[in-house]
């Protein structure tokens, strides 16, 4: 294997747009990001799932003729 052609992994800052500051270790010292896990509404719960056009209802009915 040859040496010296490994990128240097240590410590990182990952800075996220909302605040949030995650300590980690990369061959990058500094990141900033739009969101995190703190921030997306995915992680905090603050925005659920809605079929607003009635997608799985139109699923099933598209399909019942094939579920005998």
């Amino acid at each position: 294997m040859k040496s010296d052609i490994h990128p240097k992994y240590g410590d990182a800052t990952i800075t996220c747009a909302c605040g949030n500051v995650i300590h980690t270790k990369s061959t990058k010292k500094e990141m900033t990001v739009n969101t995190c896990s703190a921030c997306h509404p995915y992680f905090t719960g603050a925005k659920t799932m809605v079929d607003t056009e009635g997608r799985v209802d139109s699923f099933r009915k598209r399909y019942a003729k094939f579920a005998k």
